[in-house]
Parts: C-alpha cells; structure tokens; sequence
C-alpha cells in the first residue's frame, strides 16, 4: 500500500490506540487508573444511569479532558455495574469524581461543577493551560484540503484523531483525503472502523457517498494533465467530467460544479446526460444542505433554464 505521510497507518494507529476516554470497571482499574496514572494523570467519574447531574457533568469532563491533547485521560465508571469498587473508595453519592496521579488519589469533588472550575482542575493537574480548539484545527485542514493541500489536511486531521478518536469530522475528512489520493481502500477501511452510532453524522455518511463516487468513477486521471487536455481542446467532456470528479474528491467544489454545468450547457445528451447525473451524485455526497449543494442546485437550474 502506498500511504502519503503515513495518513492511514496513523489513523489506524489513533483508533487502536489506549483512549483518553473509555468505561472502566472493578476489573480493569488497576491497569486503567492505578497503573495508568503513573505517567498520565487520570480522572475517574462515578455516575449511574439515573443520576440526572451525572448526565450533566459527564458531557463537560470529556469536553475537558479532550481539550487537553491526551495529558489526561478519564475512566468512567457506573457504580450500578461495580457497587464493590464504589464502595472500596467511598463513594457515597454521585456523581464524584476522583483525580489519580502516581496510582494515588489527590483531589476530588463531589457534584456538578461549572467547565471553568473543571478546566482550572485539569490545568493544574497537567501543569500547564489546555489545547486550542480542535474546531479552528478542523478548519484549518477544510481549508487545506480545499486548497489541494492533502498532505497539510491528513496531518491536521490525524492530529485530532491522535486526540480524539471518535470526532466524525476528522474520520470524514481524513477519508476524504485518501480518496483525494487514490487510496479508496484506505478510506473505505477508516470509514468501515467508525463507530456505528456516527453513521449518519454529515461528515461520515459524505465521506461514503463520496467513497462510492470514486468507486463509480473508477480511475481518474491528474487534474494537471486533464487541465492540459482541456487546454488543448476546450471541448474535450469527457477530460473535463474526469477533472470535475478529480476536483471534488480534493474538495474543490465550486470548481468541479463549474465544469459540469459547462457541459450541461454545452451538451445537454452528452453521454446520456452523464455530466448532470454526476451533479445530483456531487449534491448526494454533500447533503441537501451543504453550502456548495445549495449553490450548485442555483448554478445547475441557471444553465437549464437560461
């Protein structure tokens, strides 16, 4: 297999790697927390599934812990499921979290805290202020990917998964970058390995329609030598239905659209309206309210209906 920066390897290397957030038990705290904590601080949240502060609490410590780059990690644990562990540490109501560094309890709190008082907690444990965003990372690779820049976007997007496995949005776009390349074998194992309850999230369910393009579309040529094509003859289709596939694959969207509506209009029965098929196929991947599928709806009805 031919992998750009090893983009597929690390992926596979995230997803298989020890999380910064997983479900913990009576079973697995001594390797979870006691021996883990020795290099990586770890918070252990004990909830139930009936405690309504827990459900609460729960989405701001991952928001929290995720924020730190892999500096800490938390175990969850559900003191329905491991009373005896619950009991061993004392803890009498919930939820409670517990703070582990050196296979040692060294603060806590009991109750719903505010995100400030959380993250002012973990900055103190990790010695240091939390990561950036990964929203302004995630737009960052976007663009770089937007740009063609499908190494920049790989690296940015495994960066993320490094940290947190699970976000849809770098498996999305990471797949993207390897259908950008080719590797259509690779995205679709990195899609196949997502968990099923983001299936229908945009990002994943795009990823795979556009999976499905590329693998309609068979092999596509370098947009450079299709461009040159196009440059030499202008009214060579079949080149320009090749680079507008190539195109939106990297995630150059507006332009791929451009070169199908210029075929439309153009030739209308061109291989038995292929071209604006193939925009319904790019509109599909999108989804009905992508911003690029709203324009390209409005570029489409113009050359039909000029």
């Amino acid at each position: 297999m031919q992998l750009f920066s090893g983009a597929a390897a690390k992926a596979k290397a995230a997803s298989d790697a020890d999380p910064i957030i997983k479900d913990g038990s009576l079973e697995t705290f001594a390797k979870d927390v006691i021996q883990a904590s020795l290099t990586t601080p770890v918070l252990v949240d004990f909830w139930a599934p009936w405690c309504g502060p827990c459900k609460q609490l729960g989405p701001v410590l991952e928001k929290v812990v995720k924020a730190a780059g892999g500096k800490i990690k938390l175990v969850k644990i559900n003191i329905d499921e491991n009373p005896e562990l619950a009991q061993q540490l004392r803890v009498q109501s919930v939820p409670t979290v517990y703070a582990f560094i050196g296979g040692q309890p060294v603060t806590g709190f009991v109750g719903v805290q505010p995100e400030s008082q959380i993250k002012a907690l973990v900055e103190k444990l990790v010695g240091g202020p939390l990561g950036a965003d990964p929203t302004a990372d995630l737009e960052a690779a976007r663009a770089a990917l937007a740009r063609g820049e499908t190494k920049t976007a790989a690296a940015i997007y495994n960066s993320i998964l490094r940290v947190d496995p699970e976000n849809p949005e770098a498996i999305g776009g990471l797949a993207r970058c390897l259908l950008a390349t080719g590797q259509r074998d690779d995205a679709k194992r990195l899609l196949d390995k997502a968990p099923k309850a983001l299936s229908s999230h945009p990002a994943i369910s795009g990823a795979r329609a556009a999976l499905q393009l590329a693998e309609e579309a068979g092999e596509i040529g370098d947009p450079v030598s299709l461009e040159a094509r196009l440059a030499a003859d202008p009214e060579d289709h079949e080149a320009r239905y090749q680079l507008a596939t190539a195109l939106f694959l990297r995630g150059k969207l507006e332009p791929a659209m451009e070169h199908l509506c210029r075929i439309v209009k153009k030739d209308r029965n061109w291989k038995d309206d292929a071209a604006r098929k193939q925009l319904i196929r790019f509109f599909d991947a999108l989804g009905p309210t992508h911003p690029a599928t709203l324009k390209g709806r409005r570029m489409l009805s113009s050359v039909l209906f000029s």
